[in-house]
């Protein structure tokens, strides 16, 4: 049944290797090819962003000067999603509208952390030498990368959006607590209107070698992310942006917004990753969602990283739901902060043509019914449980 405060997702902006926008997502979706840059970062693979044209959203020269691209693809996908909810240059309404971004800590500055690395080992006083060069060479902005509130700054000045205003860190978790708290503060009737999402840049080398050193990268070649499960698993990045307009049902219906989807549900939480516990959390959350959850009718779309133990344990709670499933980061690669927004948009993709998208490989399973409900998984690289469920508006 409809309510009043429902969260409706109003506009979607989303880029990736796929392309630019909700058009170029559901196309390429629908006649699957991975899109890999196999060579600059090998023996890594990486799904790279299509080709932008960024005057599109940020006009001034000058602002994407000033960006990092993780900023230039937050601050343009931010753009479209407000294109397409009809906020765009609406003062009134982007002065009242909240904000929510997930973000890591920027992207690092390179050539700094070449000098350092190259000159430490040949200093006569390393401890002198490093504060002597951090203090010369790191800009106002920079706490060795970025700060990560940069983005939501940046999305205030190029689009106008200045209501309330969260940043929020913590990987793919803090792509899915942005969203819930976004729901919670129109539920409550704390807000009427929200932009949430984040970007990810993951063409640089200092991330391929963050989780290289975490033994979570898989190296070329590709493979979608259930058959890597055969061979040791791992993720692969992919530089991704998204944006969502979330408003309540009045809201929406009042200045004539026509809705994507419903997300009649989100829940998050983290288990202490003992065997069987994320599993049982899983399942603990989707038990909160019965109400409107019909299984004969929904299909799921996991966030699922490929990194092999919170993988495995997402495939076991996934077999036992006994519906299809598609795997996002197969098409996109993974992507952290906006991985679950993006997730979410996929989804609503889906719910509103009403089918979902073929299998993405073997593994896969069609769909032969219409899609009316798609759950929505983000375990990622096992950063915490989180579950939502969307639905036709």
């Amino acid at each position: 049944m409809a309510h009043d405060r429902d969260a409706l997702i109003t506009g979607i902006g989303i880029v990736s290797s796929l392309g630019c926008g909700t058009e170029a997502h559901w196309q390429a979706l629908n006649d699957f090819r991975p899109v890999l840059d196999l060579t600059s970062y090998a023996p890594f693979a990486v799904h790279p962003l299509a080709a932008l044209d960024f005057d599109r959203q940020i006009p001034k020269r000058g602002d994407q000067r000033q960006m990092e691209p993780w900023q230039r693809i937050g601050v343009f996908a931010a753009g479209l999603a407000l294109e397409q909810a009809g906020a765009k240059g609406n003062t009134e309404l982007l002065s009242r509208m909240g904000m929510i971004v997930a973000a890591g800590g920027g992207e690092r500055d390179q050539a700094v952390d070449s000098a350092l690395l190259s000159g430490y080992p040949h200093a006569a006083n390393p401890g002198l030498y490093l504060n002597q060069h951090l203090q010369g060479e790191l800009r106002p902005t920079l706490f060795l990368a970025q700060l990560s509130n940069l983005l939501a700054g940046n999305i205030s000045i190029v689009h106008g959006v200045i209501g309330s205003s969260r940043t929020f860190m913590g990987e793919e978790a803090a792509g899915a607590d942005a969203v819930r708290i976004a729901c919670a503060r129109i539920a409550a009737g704390q807000g009427e209107i929200m932009l949430v999402g984040g970007s990810y840049n993951a063409q640089r080398p200092d991330v391929l070698l963050h989780y290289e050193m975490g033994g979570m990268q898989r190296k070329a070649p590709f493979y979608p992310i259930w058959a890597r499960q055969t061979s040791g698993g791992g993720l692969m990045l992919g530089s991704v942006g998204c944006f969502l307009v979330i408003e309540s049902r009045t809201h929406a219906a009042a200045r004539g917004a026509p809705a994507w989807a419903h997300i009649a549900a989100i829940r998050t939480d983290r288990s202490r990753r003992l065997p069987g516990e994320a599993t049982s959390n899983a399942k603990a959350q989707l038990q909160t969602m019965a109400p409107h959850y019909h299984p004969t009718e929904a299909a799921v779309i996991s966030g699922a990283s490929g990194v092999a133990a919170a993988t495995r344990e997402e495939a076991t709670f996934l077999a036992d739901l006994a519906i299809p499933v598609r795997a996002t980061a197969t098409a996109l690669g993974h992507a952290l902060e906006p991985s679950f927004p993006a997730s979410l948009a996929l989804a609503a993709l889906a719910v509103r043509h009403a089918t979902l998208f073929p299998p993405l490989e073997p593994a896969e399973k069609p769909m032969t019914t219409p899609l009316r409900q798609a759950l929505v998984t983000s375990w990622g690289h096992w950063r915490g449980e989180s579950l939502a469920l969307v639905t036709a508006a």
